[in-house]
C-alpha cells in the first residue's frame, strides 16, 4: 500500500481483510517483534552483532546481544552512551550516531 498523504486515526486500510487503522510498520512498546524464529537462528549463526542506538532497557531486543554472544558472535555495541545491557559487549564506541557509525564501518572495511 503505497500512501503519500497524512494519516489521521480515522484512516482505514482496506487491503486487509477486515478494514483497520493505518500503522506504520514498527515494533510499539510491549509487542513482540515479527519473526521470532528467524531473528533467534541469525543471532545463533551471527559472525558479529552490532547494536546502534539502543537503551538496552526493551526485551527481547535487550536480549539478542546475550544470545549472539553465547553462539560465538563477535559483540559490538555503538551508542551515545553505554546501554543497560552494555557490559554484555565485547567492543564499545560511544558518541552520536553520525560520528560513530561511520568510523567503525570503516575501521570493519579496513579489517576484511
Amino acid at each position: 500500500l503505497d500512501w503519500t498523504g497524512d494519516v489521521t486515526p480515522e484512516d482505514k486500510c482496506h487491503c486487509c481483510q477486515f478494514p483497520a487503522p493505518l500503522r506504520p510498520h514498527v515494533v510499539w512498546f510491549g509487542e513482540m517483534p515479527l519473526g521470532m524464529d528467524e531473528i533467534y537462528m541469525a543471532l545463533s549463526m551471527a559472525d558479529i552483532f552490532i547494536a546502534i542506538g539502543t537503551s538496552g532497557h526493551v526485551y527481547p531486543a535487550a536480549g539478542f546481544v546475550h544470545e549472539a554472544k553465547l553462539h560465538g558472535a563477535h559483540t559490538v555495541e555503538l551508542n551515545l552512551e553505554p546501554s543497560q545491557v552494555g557490559n554484555e559487549f565485547a567492543e564499545k564506541y560511544y558518541g552520536p550516531a553520525s560520528q560513530v557509525v561511520p568510523e567503525f564501518v570503516e575501521k570493519l572495511l579496513k579489517g576484511l
